[in-house]
């Protein structure tokens, strides 16, 4: 498909060269249920918090996990502030996008890929120590769908999220594995708050605790994942969260110029408006870390609250 070449040389184009970090990034071969064979790569700093917090990265359709490694700068984070990076890799090798559609990944425990990477995050809670309290996931573009999914299937796992240029949770749902929906790519799936929230909330019925907060970032002119995809995802969050759909506060300029963040609920939720923007959304890691609070090595951090 057209979009696939555009994301893979888009998408390059915005990667970094790693800088010169203390560690590797490492393979791990069996780290528990992997119905589908997503690969873990994971990145531990030299020198580690007391109990490190986890970071999941998943990367765009044809990209990889070295990919991620080198395009983002949390490994090199890692390093200063000691938290853990898992970087999965696709199993899916026509064209390395997640699968965010099978009713497998959409079900807490149920299998797909989503079940590959939520067992990355309890291996490596277990054998590093982990803080289980503060693990979270960023992803753009494919990865951002997934950031959606796990939030929505695995909620006892993750205490924030952030999706650059993503769709709802569900809105790929499909009988199948990484099956591509045209309807939710153009914005032609638009549903109220209510129907939106169900779908997560059938992701695990019996689920009645603590929900992962989330930002969200989304460009005008994105002709991938249109822009409607960014309003469903506010209706569906916001719902999911219990929070007013009107956002409390609008802030222009932020953090780039022509961007709009949005905040709701006091910053349980954001939203990030980049005007003009395609695709191609340059990754924020400031605002990321700084809403996850990974900079925070002691005292109190921001984690999910105790049920």
């Amino acid at each position: 498909m057209w979009f696939a070449n555009y994301l893979s040389t888009a998408l390059a184009l915005t990667s970094l060269v790693a800088p010169s970090l203390a560690a590797e990034l490492t393979k791990v071969p069996s780290f528990g249920p992997n119905p589908r064979n997503v690969t873990m790569y994971i990145y531990v700093p030299n020198k580690l918090a007391a109990k490190p917090p986890v970071l999941v990265v998943p990367h765009w359709c044809h990209g990889t996990a070295q990919d991620a490694f080198r395009g983002r700068p949390y490994s090199s984070l890692a390093d200063t502030y000691g938290f853990i990076v898992i970087f999965p890799d696709s199993p899916n090798k026509a064209d390395q996008c997640w699968d965010v559609s099978s009713p497998q990944s959409l079900t807490h425990d149920g299998g797909g890929d989503a079940l590959g990477i939520a067992s990355m995050v309890r291996w490596t809670l277990e054998k590093h120590n982990g803080d289980k309290d503060r693990v979270f996931v960023t992803g753009t573009s494919s990865g951002a769908m997934m950031t959606n999914v796990l939030l929505g299937s695995y909620p006892d796992l993750f205490a924030a999220g952030s999706a650059f240029a993503g769709v709802p949770f569900g809105c790929y749902a499909a009988n199948g594995y990484g099956v591509w929906s045209d309807d939710c790519a153009k914005g032609k799936i638009v549903k109220t708050g209510k129907e939106w929230a169900d779908m997560v909330y059938a992701a695990y019925p019996e689920y009645k605790g603590y929900r992962p907060k989330l930002q969200v970032w989304h460009g005008t002119a994105d002709q991938v994942l249109e822009f409607t995809n960014f309003k469903e995802e506010i209706k569906q969050w916001t719902t999911v969260l219990g929070l007013n759909s009107t956002a409390s506060v609008a802030t222009a300029d932020t953090p780039l110029k022509g961007w709009t963040r949005y905040r709701y609920g006091g910053g349980v939720f954001e939203a990030y408006e980049a005007k003009g923007v395609s695709h191609d959304i340059p990754n924020q890691a400031d605002p990321v870390m700084e809403f996850f609070d990974l900079r925070c090595t002691t005292g109190k951090c921001f984690s999910r609250p105790k049920n």
